[in-house]
């Protein structure tokens, strides 16, 4: 991670990235803006150590605490532009299958109404908007996930997107399709509003309906409960560990930073237009072009 190829770089103190950096995060706690130091890769270690444990990483106080204010007034501003979907759903976001049997988890739907204001309404100066593009971020968050580099999303409309969750709402029990994301919360709400969820309680080949459905029932014995507040920072991996939001009072605000493993990420067609209620050209011609190279479907 720090051999000769990071020698012909300018150091990150010179950088434009890194001053931008210094007026929003508490580099004194998370000194991103110093790779190649001993700080940096004590604050990286700790970060895996606990993704390593369950999948989930919390770095309480991200944000510096005189910019939380803005931060907070910044996601209350852009809410009312939030698209609401009101849909039900299974934990693995899929069509009834009526031949399964009718206690299968995925036939157990959910009933959720959320909000999202989508990536091309918020403003180039807004805080997310300038963490998610910095590069001194994008490659901490990588040392972090121990990838080479991630990517922004190319998707217009989703990869950097403010979650609404009105008073007394709730995010159901879900597994994602990404591998990581990355999220800020921008407005803690009242009460409640918990982040909860089970680790690896799925691997790859081996679904655990077993277990998914006794969560699904009110087991809970498993699951992990998360309180964030406004400025903290998670990563988290949730393609194998099912989770979801606990209901809260007052307004619940989460920015979702999506980055990838590879460039050129895009929703699905189907998927955009559900949950944001537009698409783009760029959408048909990534969903077109999927088609031609696909096999199936």
């Amino acid at each position: 991670m720090h051999g000769s190829d990071h020698t012909s770089r300018p150091k990150a103190s010179e950088t434009p990235e890194t001053e931008d950096l210094a007026s929003l995060v508490n580099l004194k706690h998370f000194p991103i803006n110093q790779p190649g130091s001993e700080a940096y890769r004590e604050a990286v270690e700790s970060v895996r150590a606990q993704l390593n444990v369950d999948g989930c990483a919390l770095l309480s106080r991200f944000i510096r605490d005189d910019i939380q204010a803005r931060l907070q007034e910044e996601s209350e501003a852009l809410a009312p532009q939030a698209f609401f979907s009101d849909n039900d759903v299974n934990p693995y976001v899929t069509p009834d299958d009526p031949n399964l049997p009718e206690d299968h988890p995925a036939r157990f739907f959910q009933h959720y109404t959320n909000g999202f204001v989508a990536r091309d309404l918020i403003p180039e100066k807004a805080i997310v908007k300038q963490l998610y593009g910095n590069a001194v971020f994008q490659r901490f968050i990588a040392d972090c996930l121990e990838e080479p580099v991630v990517y922004e999303f190319a998707d217009p409309i989703a990869g950097l997107v403010i979650n609404v969750m009105p008073d007394d709402t709730e995010l159901p029990w879900h597994f994602d399709t990404n591998e990581f994301i990355v999220s800020l919360m921008t407005r803690r709400p009242d009460e409640g509003g918990e982040f909860q969820y089970c680790p690896d309680i799925r691997r790859p080949g081996e679904e655990n309906f077993s277990d998914v459905k006794r969560v699904l029932d009110g087991d809970h014995g498993r699951v992990k409960s998360l309180a964030l507040n406004t400025g903290d920072l998670q990563l988290f991996k949730g393609r194998y560990s099912m989770h979801r939001v606990a209901p809260a009072k007052g307004q619940r605000l989460c920015t979702l930073l999506g980055y990838a493993k590879a460039p050129d990420m895009m929703g699905s067609l189907e998927h955009t237009r559900k949950i944001y209620g537009r698409v783009t050209q760029q959408h048909i011609d990534a969903h077109n072009q999927r088609r031609q190279d696909e096999l199936m479907g």
